[in-house]
C-alpha cells in the first residue's frame, strides 16, 4: 500500500489549503483510494492507496506550486481498515510520517521511504526518488503557458487539438511542449510507477514485525 503524507507550507502564516485539497483529491481519485483522503494533523492531508500509479499522481500534483511537502511511504498497513484515513495504521503510515519529516529537508520537498529500505545501498525506492527529484526540478522550471499547454494534453487531447484550443499554430504548440519538457515527463512517469511497484512489492516480502 502507499501513503501520502502532505503537510501545508507555511501554514500558520497562509491561508488553509488542506480544505480544498483533501477535497480535489476525493473528487479526482476517490475510486483509487482506499478510504477517502483525510486531514491529520491540521495543516496535513493524508491519502492511502494500493495504486502506484495514483500515489504517484498524487505526489505530482501537490508538490506543484510549493504549497506542501509530500512524503509517500510504502508498505502494509492493519486490516481491517477502520473508516477514517486518520485512524488506520500500519508500517506504511509510519513511513510515510518519516518521507514527510525528510522532505522538510529536501529541495524537492519530496521523499518516499519504506520501513525496512536497506541503508547504504540502493533500492526502488531510492531510485524512484532519485528520478522523482530530476522531475519536480524540471516541472519547477516551467512556465505558465508550458502548464498550460501540459494540463490540455494530460486530459487527452491531441498537440494539434491542444494547439487549436489555444488558439496558436501546431509549430507553436510544438515549440511550447518541448522548452517544457513534457515528453519527458509522460516517458519518465510510467518507469516510476514501475519503481514504486517494486517497491510495494518487496515490502510484502519482508517479515513484519
Amino acid at each position: 500500500m502507499f501513503v501520502i503524507t502532505a503537510d501545508q507550507i507555511d501554514s500558520r502564516t497562509g491561508a488553509d489549503l488542506v480544505a480544498a485539497e483533501q477535497s480535489r483529491i476525493n473528487a479526482q481519485h476517490g475510486t483509487a483510494l482506499a478510504l477517502p483522503a483525510d486531514r491529520t494533523a491540521g495543516d496535513e492531508v493524508q491519502a492511502l492507496t494500493d495504486d502506484a500509479g495514483t500515489a504517484l499522481a498524487l505526489a505530482l500534483e501537490l508538490t506543484r506550486g510549493r504549497r506542501f511537502h509530500v512524503g509517500i511511504g510504502v508498505g502494509p498497513v492493519r486490516t481491517p481498515l477502520p473508516s477514517a484515513t486518520r485512524e488506520a495504521t500500519g508500517p506504511a503510515f509510519f513511513a510515510a510520517r518519516d518521507a514527510a519529516i525528510r522532505a522538510k529537508r529536501a529541495g524537492i520537498r519530496l521523499a518516499i521511504h519504506w520501513q525496512r529500505e536497506p541503508q547504504g545501498t540502493s533500492s526502488p525506492a531510492s531510485d524512484a526518488e532519485a528520478l522523482l527529484a530530476l522531475l519536480l526540478i524540471v516541472r519547477e522550471r516551467r512556465s505558465d503557458a508550458g502548464w498550460e499547454l501540459f494540463d490540455l494534453l494530460t486530459t487527452g487531447l491531441t498537440q494539434a487539438e491542444a494547439a487549436q484550443r489555444l488558439g496558436i499554430s501546431a509549430p507553436a504548440a510544438s515549440a511550447r511542449a518541448k522548452a517544457a519538457n513534457i515528453k519527458a515527463e509522460l516517458a519518465a512517469v510510467p518507469a516510476l510507477v514501475r519503481l514504486l511497484e517494486q517497491t510495494e512489492r518487496m515490502t510484502r516480502q519482508e517479515p513484519q514485525p
